[in-house]
């Protein structure tokens, strides 16, 4: 039996929406495979895939279909002007969290130490770590942490291809950061609640870095805890939460003896970070 010819870009594209596909997914897809540009892809969509070319769209087409994160299949994902590569170690960077890192270059922009120290906690694929490194004043002294070694390998592997120096360390939380004391503090930590029913279309992203106990705030409950014990004096504590968890973690912060309790809104117009001055 002869084999099915290879589809023209026109038709891979159509075959791509019939098994619900978004067309911008899409073509990035193809253009991962054919190595090329989009506006190459809409100038040639009469050319045919080759066979191997094919083979491989076919695939990924399917695993993007199934609901496989496109950063997982070409390798990269773009994160506030920055090109990284992502695994299945690590979340696939969301663009909510830009909300949290311009906050942050704000803080630092006007901060009166000359060497500001900020820490990432959770830092995944670094994305937060480095795109406070890249945008704010060349010195400020940036560094990651996260329980996964896998993880920490791509963040590692992305500060070394980029340029960026930060200070990586393994464990989970404060847990390497002994009596070390920072002008910031930032995490994006998991905040989804255990039995949310979001949870099996992200199936396919680290389990470890979504949820964190039965209404998704144990992880930041943890961090307003022991943050104060890690912050200089009118040190800031930035955190990314739930559309939905504003009030609660605000009030968690409040208890511990935060003040200028503040929250910022991402471009959907959601309650996306909260954060606050701890002033003995």
């Amino acid at each position: 039996m002869s084999a099915l010819p290879c589809p023209s870009l026109a038709e891979a594209l159509i075959q791509a929406r019939t098994l619900g596909v978004e067309r911008l997914d899409a073509q990035l897809l193809l253009a991962h495979v054919l190595r090329c540009s989009r506006g190459w892809l809409i100038a040639h969509d009469d050319a045919v895939l080759a066979p191997e070319q094919a083979e491989a769209w076919a695939q990924m087409v399917q695993q993007r279909a199934e609901g496989v994160p496109l950063a997982y299949l070409t390798g990269r994902h773009e994160f506030h002007g920055l090109d990284l590569d992502v695994t299945s170690a690590v979340l696939d960077p969301r663009p909510d969290t830009e909300t949290l890192v311009d906050w942050a270059l704000e803080l630092l922009a006007s901060h009166p130490h000359p060497t500001p120290q900020v820490v990432d906690l959770g830092t995944g694929s670094g994305a937060i770590a480095l795109a406070l490194r890249c945008r704010s004043a060349a010195h400020t002294v940036v560094w990651a942490v996260d329980v996964s070694p896998a993880a920490l390998d791509v963040a590692r592997s992305n500060g070394e291809r980029l340029g960026l120096p930060v200070h990586w360390l393994q464990g989970s939380w404060f847990e390497p950061l002994i009596d070390q004391r920072f002008d910031m503090i930032v995490s994006n930590p998991p905040y989804i609640a255990e039995g949310d029913p979001h949870l099996p279309a992200l199936r396919h992203e680290p389990l470890l870095a979504l949820t964190s106990g039965a209404d998704g705030l144990d992880a930041i409950r943890h961090i307003v805890e022991q943050a104060p014990d890690h912050l200089l004096p009118a040190g800031w504590l930035l955190l990314e939460h739930g559309h939905d968890q504003g009030p609660a973690v605000a009030g968690l912060l409040q208890t511990r003896g935060f003040r200028h309790i503040t929250h910022r809104h991402d471009l959907a117009g959601h309650c996306r970070c909260t954060g606050a001055c701890f002033a003995v």
